[in-house]
């Protein structure tokens, strides 16, 4: 009997072994948990983070065999988990799929790394469950399509099944447990955007609720709880209720054969990955031309519909973190700066020259560019100088695509700098946890990371 597309990813998800993964995607996950853990150590105290540290402090137990990377502490492994992904997304350098406009680090690694430290699994247990995570995350962030990217925060959403499906894989579960797990992560799913518009610190919590959503699925479908078995393209599932364009069979598109994982993207910018192209193609124009910010008359940047939508919301931002959703302001720090990064955000993102220069930039659909989103993120700009020039960037690739990707010895420096600024750890340490992750194949049982 042929197995419905739920059931299909499922299985797939529940009989992954580490043998049927290539190399090249083994290594390339270890390139992404490493990007992961400079993005959770940058947000080390970062006050949404810190209220939910808080929060599970008062809830869970005071020790437990899973590390809470941002305290040091250890608790149970959900906890550990909600803590971890919390951080994992908050300074906005955490990778992502372009295809479909997916986080997975943030809502894969936190919860697969604190069942692997409770289950006492191995690296390659731990490396399977990241690769099965990812697989079954970007396939429904596919699935669910543009349309549900309008009002849902796909990170929220597909990230409770992409949990489930690492968590379930450490654990163990059967094809039919796995399709469970499904079920009940999907009956979780949730995230709007809404609160782009207040400054809100809801994506934090758009993690944490994924990650642990979706570990605690796992964990219920080994204890024989029940899922629905379509929770996706069911008559009543996430692709009716939250979206027009959900197509099933994106659900098991070249399961096996097209290893999703290794489309992933790394962050090279601290901002909304909707303005990276346009930042790559303002800095072409202004390095071809030997241009400085008040050379600069106006920016149009011709976009896809995706950041007209996301960043749309953002004129004036109130906070950095709203800040990293305006393209204008990222812009301005890039002319200004020549780069967006988290220093230039914290101490700049209202300075007068930056916010001068934030006026200046608007967006503009392009036909061209929302054509090839999302699976090529194009970015293309037309500068207007002060002396009459009309002046063209385009970049095909940005930074941190997988054409234009990032070596080990830059994933390296990015680790360091963001634990830099998060205070989280010493040269040493992080030099320390760089080396850990190159050879965490090779570990008989994954235990902390940080003493």
């Amino acid at each position: 009997m042929n197995k419905h597309p739920s059931q299909a990813l499922a299985t797939f998800a529940a009989e992954l072994s580490f043998e049927l993964v290539p190399d090249a995607v083994i290594r390339r996950a270890e390139d992404l948990m490493l990007d992961w853990l400079g993005s959770v150590l940058a947000a080390r105290s970062a006050r949404p983070v810190r209220s939910i540290q808080r929060f599970t402090e008062m809830m869970g137990p005071a020790d437990g065999p899973s590390e809470v990377l941002t305290s040091r502490r250890t608790t149970s492994p959900v906890f550990a988990a909600l803590v971890n992904a919390a951080a994992s997304h908050y300074v906005e350098q955490d990778d992502v799929h372009n295809g479909s406009v997916f986080h997975p680090a943030a809502v894969v690694f936190a919860p697969a790394l604190a069942t692997a430290q409770a289950l006492g699994a191995s690296g390659k247990q731990l490396l399977t469950a990241v690769v099965a995570g990812y697989e079954v995350g970007i396939r429904v962030g596919e699935f669910l399509g543009r349309s549900h990217y309008r009002t849902f925060h796909t990170t929220a959403t597909a990230g409770t099944l992409a949990a489930a499906a690492a968590v379930g894989r450490l654990l163990g579960l059967s094809p039919a447990q796995m399709l469970h797990a499904f079920g009940s992560a999907g009956t979780q799913s949730a995230g709007v955007w809404e609160f782009l518009r207040d400054a809100a610190d809801s994506k934090q919590l758009h993690c944490a609720h994924a990650a642990a959503s979706g570990l605690m699925s796992a964990y219920l479908a080994q204890d024989g709880f029940t899922g629905a078995a379509r929770v996706l393209e069911g008559a009543q599932g996430l692709g009716v209720g939250m979206s027009t364009d959900a197509d099933p069979a994106r659900l098991i598109d070249g399961l096996g054969t097209r290893w999703a994982l290794a489309e992933t993207s790394f962050k090279f910018h601290a901002s909304c990955r909707h303005t990276h192209p346009a930042a790559d193609a303002l800095l072409q124009v202004m390095s071809r031309n030997g241009l400085k910010a008040g050379d600069i008359e106006r920016v149009v940047t011709h976009v896809h519909q995706g950041a007209v939508d996301v960043l749309g919301r953002v004129v004036v931002p109130a906070t950095v973190h709203q800040g990293k959703f305006s393209m204008g302001t990222v812009l301005g720090l890039i002319a200004v700066h020549g780069r967006a990064g988290l220093t230039e955000f914290d101490r700049d993102f209202l300075a007068p020259e930056v916010a001068g220069f934030r006026d200046k930039v608007m967006m503009e659909l392009d036909r061209e560019v929302d054509t090839a989103y999302p699976a090529r993120w194009i970015g293309k700009v037309s500068v207007t100088t002060t002396d009459g020039r009309t002046l063209s960037g385009r970049v095909d690739e940005p930074k941190g695509d997988p054409g234009n990707t990032l070596s080990r010895a830059e994933i390296e420096d990015k680790m360091k700098r963001l634990t830099q600024y998060g205070e989280a750890a010493t040269p040493q340490e992080a030099q320390a946890l760089c080396d850990r992750i190159w050879s965490l194949a090779g570990e008989p049982r994954v235990g902390r990371l940080l003493g």
